[in-house]
């Protein structure tokens, strides 16, 4: 599986590096602007991109910038977001077409290899990995917003472990309720956001992230 890394910090970026080699992936370029990264992206055409959000010339928001610029060129890309900080514009833009793997981690709250391992590999087949701080300012923005102003307490909790990537039977652990349950949850979040429902989790977790980027 080939990787394109984008990280500015040196010592951070061998150790990617290194982590992800050790993990049986290939890195086709790691590169530390964003320039370098759309560059690197439409070139290597990776099967996923890691990357940091804030990168030179200015350390503001080129890495998401080039990440969505490159996705307008290979439609789904895979790209997994890993930042100290939630960019909340771009992150919904790139949430938007709900097509594609699509991730964002926090750097202070990967806490070790195997998560940020399954996160890259989820991504890269088309799913979902989203911190749990980034889904919460991400349905904030919209929560008084009609139609997710619809959505019962539980719903949207239901609706945050769809978005961290849960599957059914993991979100019924994690709430201590039934698989009937949870399915119950999901057929209503869908039919209160307007979305068809879909048995496939991380199309359904897009699509319900889509639809929270248009309220703005």
């Amino acid at each position: 599986m080939r990787v394109v890394l984008a990280e500015d910090l040196y010592l951070l970026r061998e150790g990617l590096i290194r982590l992800l080699e050790a993990h049986g992936f290939t890195i086709a370029a790691a590169v530390e602007s964003g320039p370098d990264l759309l560059k690197a992206l439409l070139e290597q055409r990776p099967d996923v991109a890691v990357v940091d959000v804030r990168l030179p010339p200015t350390l503001t928001d080129e890495g998401l910038q080039a990440a969505l610029a490159a996705r307008r060129e290979i439609p789904g890309l895979p790209v997994l977001v890993l930042s100290q900080h939630v960019q909340q514009l771009y992150a919904r833009e790139l949430l938007a077409d709900g097509s594609g793997g699509v991730g964002y981690l926090l750097k202070d709250r990967v806490f070790n290899a195997e998560q940020f391992i399954d996160a890259v590999r989820r991504v890269a087949a088309g799913g979902t990995a989203m911190d749990p701080d980034v889904i919460a300012k991400l349905l904030q923005r919209g929560v008084r917003s009609e139609p997710l102003g619809r959505l019962t307490p539980r719903e949207r909790e239901v609706l945050e472990l769809m978005a961290e990537g849960c599957s059914n039977s993991a979100i019924a652990a994690r709430l201590t309720v039934s698989d009937g349950a949870v399915a119950k949850h999901i057929a209503n979040i869908f039919a209160k956001l307007e979305l068809a429902p879909t048995d496939d989790a991380n199309r359904r977790v897009q699509a319900v992230l889509a639809h929270l980027n248009g309220m703005r």
